[in-house]
């Protein structure tokens, strides 16, 4: 069965785990967000009394609550079997400073008759022919390992049976079993017998799950040890003050006191994006996932899980104002330097470690983003250290970017092609040149900056003065063009490209890259256009005229780009309906999807999408 949407997401360092909204743990990352995923599935059930297995996150007579504990990465989820009537309540986190994903369960009886409860667990991890998963059991553990990795399971009580392979065979019966300690199988299973529940009465154990790398015998001993002795509930006390002090020293927008509905779900967004985006992020490269992934198979799209320098530079702008400036820091001067190009450029997208992630284009605006995003990260620092540190990387990307736009400039076609930011279209577009002016504008204001740490060394002042003028040229050259080539008489609007479609990206020639005032003429009429042509009768904006992406929906990033705009040209009244959209569409766990569907108002695609996270804290920031 497919499993797109992450509900729920935790995590640590280097663990990341997504969850449906019933409570099942779909995916495991180790050891950075991105790379790699461990779980193909992790399925727990209780067999109670005679029955056969009642899978925890799929029956019929289940009955499910799932919210995290407030400014916190610990998810709760109840589950009610009503016909045993048999409360469950499940509490899943990372410890803050190990590698072990914990999952505490309560359980109780709320019956008037006596209940024997089999608890068990039936994981099966991703493997395929030459990367082998195999079982092995233990001392009270289930280990399932590949080459380079070790995969864990065990509790703080013991385990009453294991088996190793073949679990398809008989696991539906509630009752495993064989004589294997060790065998080749990506799938095995280990159960809990408890002592028999009497009505009223409730019990409480931990399942710990533990990555490392290697599959060394000796190394697998050692971790036995260890793990043993974990307390869960001090872990879980330690976890919710960590990310309770994290939430305190990252909420920098003031939200007025109020008990609304709205302001309550508002607060809930900003606070829950506060805790979303360490978990998008590489600790050691500031690499930045756009999202965890939905969609490993490619069936519907070409994956997500990825770090795009623009997406980069979007989300940077939210940390920044969330005072996570070291993390921003550590997106250009370590994760933007180590993936540039000799050339000067960036390609596509990236691993968040710093690798080369599948692509099949090229997109001009990724480059010139990153050189924008420097000079955007400095104006919420005023750290001219941190200009100076990533010059050599701006100059030669705005040296690329200048061959770029010369050959648009002479029409050489073949060498200016490139894909619009929504990476479907070959050509020539509006957005893309709006990135690149606002890089060379950039530029010339890190120069402005930088100016003056050579006032000894004239040749260095001269050089940087002549860079300046050359670049001057160039915006009057790209505004023109702009204005000669990608603005459409006919439909009295700016379009995207030479197919003259009408697109939210559009509003980057206002914000954030400045081309044009909100209140200029043609401006103006482009809002109307889009107005009329991408505007939705719920309220929300698509991304370009019939876009049928995932069934064609609107984007929360297109409708936070209104608000954007709106704010720019004064009109407060229409950004707070583009903003309210957002708000009311938000998930039960307080995220924001990539989409949202048209017909129910519920998240669409991508949940938790980081480029939709942070606009929503940039407009936020805006309006309080």
């Amino acid at each position: 069965m497919n499993k797109y949407y992450n509900d729920a997401i935790i995590g640590n360092k280097e663990i990341t785990a997504s969850f449906t909204k019933k409570g099942e743990m779909i995916r495991l990352f180790y050891p950075n967000t991105d790379y790699r995923q461990f779980i193909d599935f992790f399925h727990t059930g209780v067999q109670i009394n005679d029955s056969s297995i009642i899978y925890l996150h799929n029956d019929i007579n289940n009955q499910y609550k799932q919210e995290y504990i407030k400014n916190t990465n610990i998810l709760n989820t109840e589950i009610l079997n009503t016909y045993f009537k048999l409360r469950i309540l499940q509490t899943d986190f990372v410890c803050v400073d190990k590698n072990v994903l914990i999952k505490k369960y309560k359980i109780k009886n709320e019956n008037t008759i006596d209940l024997n409860i089999n608890f068990i667990i039936h994981s099966s991890l991703l493997t395929d022919d030459n990367n082998q998963v195999s079982g092995y059991y233990k001392e009270n553990f289930l280990f399932q390992y590949i080459h380079d990795y070790t995969f864990s399971i065990g509790s703080d009580k013991k385990i009453e049976s294991s088996q190793i392979n073949n679990n398809s065979a008989n696991i539906d019966t509630g009752i495993i079993g064989d004589k294997d300690y060790i065998g080749m199988s990506n799938d095995s299973s280990i159960s809990y017998k408890f002592k028999t529940l009497k009505p009223n009465e409730e019990i409480e154990f931990s399942i710990f799950v533990e990555i490392y790398k290697g599959a060394d015998i000796k190394n697998t001993e050692n971790k036995l040890n260890k793990i043993k002795h974990i307390d869960s509930k001090k872990e879980l006390e330690k976890t919710k003050r960590y990310w309770e002090k994290y939430v305190k020293e990252h909420d920098t927008i003031k939200l007025p006191n109020s008990n609304t509905e709205y302001m309550k779900k508002v607060t809930q967004i900003y606070k829950r994006t506060i805790l979303l985006f360490p978990l998008l992020t590489n600790h050691l490269t500031g690499g930045i996932s756009a999202a965890i992934e939905v969609d490993e198979k490619r069936e519907k799209c070409g994956r997500y899980s990825y770090c795009w320098p623009r997406d980069g530079i979007f989300i940077t702008n939210a940390l920044d104002i969330l005072k996570m400036d070291k993390e921003t820091e550590k997106f250009y001067k370590v994760f933007c330097k180590m993936t540039q190009s000799k050339s000067g450029m960036w390609e596509q997208r990236f691993y968040t470690d710093g690798n080369l992630a599948p692509c099949w284009g090229y997109q001009i605006d990724e480059t010139a983003s990153v050189v924008y995003g420097v000079y955007n990260h400095y104006k919420h620092t005023n750290n001219v250290k941190f200009l100076k540190d990533t010059l050599r990387m701006c100059e030669n990307a705005i040296k690329y970017l200048k061959k770029y736009i010369q050959n648009v400039l002479e029409n050489k076609e073949e060498e200016y092609k490139s894909y619009d930011l929504w990476e479907e279209n070959e050509g020539i577009h509006t957005y893309s040149l709006a990135t690149i002016f606002s890089s060379f504008d950039a530029m010339i204001k890190i120069y402005e900056k930088i100016k003056p740490e050579y006032t000894e060394n004239r040749l260095k002042i001269e050089k940087i003065e002549k860079e300046v003028n050359i670049l001057k040229k160039y915006m009057i050259e790209i505004k023109k063009y702009i204005v000669e080539n990608l603005y459409d008489n006919n439909r009295k609007s700016f379009v995207r490209n030479i197919d003259k479609k009408i697109d939210i990206s559009l509003l980057g020639l206002v914000t954030p890259f400045k081309l044009f005032t909100a209140k200029e003429k043609k401006i103006q009429n482009t809002i109307e256009t889009i107005d009329l042509t991408l505007r939705t009768y719920t309220g929300g904006y698509l991304r370009y005229e019939h876009d049928s992406y995932a069934g064609g929906n609107p984007w929360v990033i297109s409708s936070l780009w209104m608000a954007d705009y709106y704010l720019k040209a004064g009109s407060r009244k229409k950004a707070r309906e583009c903003f309210d959209f957002v708000v009311k569409t938000a998930t039960k766990n307080e995220f924001l999807a990539e989409q949202i569907d048209n017909q129910t108002l519920t998240a669409k695609w991508v949940i938790g999408l980081g480029w939709s996270h942070a606009m929503f804290v940039d407009i936020l920031n805006k309006l309080y």
